[in-house]
């Protein structure tokens, strides 16, 4: 007879080892590893994180970057379903008149004699139908590049083309707007003062006093005499130079022989110099010439206009700035030395491909837009921007005329984008590798 100690720590055993068990089973299933949710892993579905979208897991949760609440990706063939249909060949009779402009998904789908391509080859920018002789080729008749290589390296790293219905357009608001030119103008606002300038004063009198000593010298003089003259004229005018003043400026003061009182003081009925900074990313927007307009803080709504007589030739290291002078007309006396005025100077741009401020998604590398394409495809494009204006850019490269870009929604988009170009770079069989959510 086996005694009843031994029998109860056998039960207690047991009971143990279920107990072990039982909890290493539930957490296998809230892993998933075990039970429902392993079913829905082998089917492939994806949690990602709109905010981090290479950010991905096989499980709900959250971010642990942001603590956004992850979203389930839907699978790609609800994606590619039937709204991804792939248009039939494009005949030679067809492929000569008006080309249609199709997605580089729906161009890497195509067979040869299909295609029609819209891409950026070493000549420019080629927009073409291709005949079934140069489709299946494979090569830009323009410039001989393979086409698959063009299609592939016309993405953006890390970006891929959507495709969304039209009933999710209308969920995020997609809006687009076409690529036109226009004529663009744009307003630099500085800070200026009225000139206050004795030391350009005095090298004014110095240039004049050197330009006389020279004209007192007699042709029968020492040659040496002349050569050191001439040696001082040409050393003052540096010095005015350096100052800022354009040759322009220079020989004005040579035609007065007198030096420029109101660099002293002003006076009603005359003029006054304004010097205002001008960064070194707007240097190229202005020149000599332009009109600029100035408004005193102490007298607000009077407006006094003039025009850009020189730019310093010499960036002040410090402020990463140059000096712009203009001339003001001071009728009333109002203007006087040392007194602040704000500046506008409006600089024209002429008729300039532009596209909405909107449009253009900054990633802090890169400028990215949006071209909404047909069937609800959108193609993520590098862009290089030109001048920024109020409310657009200039467009140097990346899209043509007459293309719709997204300027509303294209923040979700990027977002879709990026996650796809991330998934797609996983690749079969190498979702553990880059999966955060084991």
């Amino acid at each position: 007879m086996r005694h009843p100690k031994t029998n109860f720590f056998k039960i207690f055993l047991i009971l143990f080892i279920f107990t072990v068990v039982g909890a290493e089973a539930v957490a296998l299933y809230r892993s998933g590893r075990l039970g429902p949710v392993s079913r829905k892993t082998a089917k492939g579905e994806i949690y990602y994180c709109p905010m981090h979208p290479t950010y991905t897991s096989e499980r709900p949760g959250d971010c642990p970057i942001c603590n956004m609440k992850l979203v389930k990706r839907e699978e790609a063939a609800a994606e590619t379903s039937h709204e991804g249909h792939v248009p039939g060949p494009v005949s030679g009779a067809e492929a000569s008149g008006t080309p249609r402009i199709f997605s580089v998904e729906e161009l890497m789908k195509m067979k040869p004699g299909e295609l029609c391509l819209l891409h950026k080859c070493a000549k420019g920018h080629c927009l073409m139908a291709m005949t079934e002789e140069l489709a299946r080729l494979g090569r830009c008749p323009s410039c001989g590049e393979d086409l698959g290589v063009i299609v592939r390296e016309a993405l953006p790293g890390g970006y891929a083309p959507v495709k969304l219905n039209e009933q999710k357009q209308k969920l995020i608001g997609i809006k687009t707007q076409a690529v036109l030119k226009r004529a663009l103008a744009k307003e630099i606002r500085s800070s200026g003062k009225i000139a206050y300038d004795p030391e350009l004063y005095q090298a004014e009198e110095e240039f004049l006093q050197a330009l006389q000593a020279l004209s007192k010298i007699v042709p029968e003089s020492d040659p040496a005499v002349r050569a050191q003259a001439e040696k001082l004229v040409d050393s003052t005018k540096i010095r005015l130079k350096l100052f800022g003043l354009s040759p322009g400026m220079v020989g004005d003061i040579e035609k007065a022989q007198t030096p420029d009182r109101s660099l002293l003081y002003s006076e009603a009925g005359g003029s006054v110099w304004l010097y205002a900074p001008l960064y070194e990313y707007e240097i190229p927007l202005v020149k000599e010439g332009d009109l600029i307009q100035a408004e005193v803080p102490s007298v607000p709504g009077k407006y006094f206009e003039g025009r850009i007589r020189s730019v310093d030739s010499v960036l002040d290291p410090l402020t990463r700035s140059v000096r712009v002078r203009a001339v003001l007309q001071n009728p009333e006396g109002i203007l006087k030395p040392e007194m602040y005025v704000n500046a506008v100077m409006k600089v024209e741009l002429g008729e300039v491909l532009a596209i909405p401020e909107e449009a253009v998604f900054e990633t802090g590398e890169k400028n990215i837009v949006f071209v909404a394409g047909p069937e609800g495809f959108f193609e993520p494009r590098e862009v290089v921007l030109g001048t920024k204006t109020e409310d657009s850019y200039e467009i140097k490269s990346g899209v043509l005329e007459g293309e719709l870009v997204v300027t509303s929604g294209n923040f979700l988009i990027d977002s879709e984008s990026r996650l796809k170009a991330a998934l797609e770079g996983i690749g079969p069989g190498k979702g553990s590798a880059h999966s955060h959510g084991q």
